[in-house]
């Protein structure tokens, strides 16, 4: 790998469905978001689904998916939508939004 992809940024947007919320999953993706060193946001939506924004090196990307997946023990994921999109610049710490 040289320095050029080392340094390249990946962003995803991910919609978590299944029983994600009141189980710990946003503390849990931002725990797992921080560890990686990731850039992005975490939040409980309306309907009952959670929505991640992330940005950082694709290996990290791939293993913050990865975790989502499998999620904190009390919760029970059953899809994940996923959809890339341009890496933002704007993006701070990864974070918990209300």
């Amino acid at each position: 790998m040289n320095k050029t992809e080392m340094v390249m940024q990946k962003r995803v947007h991910l919609i978590v469905t299944g029983a994600v919320q009141g189980v710990g999953f946003r503390m849990f993706i931002d725990r797992k978001a921080r560890e990686l060193k990731l850039c992005g946001w975490v939040k409980n939506r309306m309907d009952g689904t959670v929505e991640i924004d992330a940005q950082g090196p694709e290996e990290a990307i791939e293993e913050l998916l990865l975790q989502a997946k499998r999620g904190p023990s009390r919760s029970r994921v059953t899809s994940i939508r996923k959809e890339e999109r341009e890496p933002d610049s704007t993006l701070g710490q990864f974070c918990v939004l209300s």
